[in-house]
């Protein structure tokens, strides 16, 4: 199969992170711009706090491969902690990029990274959420950093259905969803690299 088009992530965080959940709706939003999408997990003896796997693969043309990804284009680390524990940057294309939650530079992290020599991006998620929504709930910053950085949907068509499904969502509650779409906005803005 050659799909030139096809972008693949893969998500490094622990569990309880929402990880997995921000893969999940990073598919939910490719696929609602008319993309052929996967989004999957890698489940093991995953607890609260174990590292966990979760990957991505988007494309205009429908993909045959079900596998796990071993040469992302981009590798999302949800904790930052996960650096000196797994090699975050295993096979990572050096056109692509990784982003890390994290208050440092992307030159502060680079030593970090084995050798890798592709774009780094960081974005202070935990503070982001924290300031905006009181607690840390690092995904949902991860993900509009994501977006952003790939450029894999339009940002407007993004924001326009996170919104949309963040009111499905947390209907009964619509001091989230204001609280959400700033944390998702100021994301985007704030993502370094």
């Amino acid at each position: 199969m050659n799909n030139q088009d096809m972008v693949e992530f893969r998500w490094h965080g622990r569990g309880g992170q929402g990880a997995k959940t921000a893969c999940l709706l990073l598919a939910d939003a490719a696929f609602s711009s008319g993309k052929y999408v996967q989004g999957f997990p890698e489940y093991g003896p995953e607890r609260s706090g174990a590292p966990i796997t979760a990957y991505n693969r988007i494309s205009s043309e429908r993909c045959g491969i079900h596998s796990n990804i071993y040469e992302p284009d981009y590798v999302i680390v949800v904790d930052e902690g996960l650096l000196s524990c797994v090699d975050v940057t295993a096979g990572l294309k050096e056109t692509g990029a990784i982003i890390i939650n994290s208050s440092r530079t992307p030159d502060e992290l680079r030593a970090h990274l084995n050798g890798y020599q592709g774009r780094v991006c960081t974005i202070d998620a935990n503070r982001i959420s924290r300031d905006i929504l009181g607690q840390v709930f690092p995904n949902t910053p991860m993900l509009a950093a994501a977006v952003k950085v790939s450029g894999v949907v339009d940002v407007d068509k993004f924001t326009s259905d996170m919104e949309e499904s963040f009111h499905h969502k947390f209907a009964s509650k619509p001091q989230v969803i204001e609280g959400n779409m700033k944390v998702l906005k100021t994301s985007m803005e704030e993502v370094q690299g």
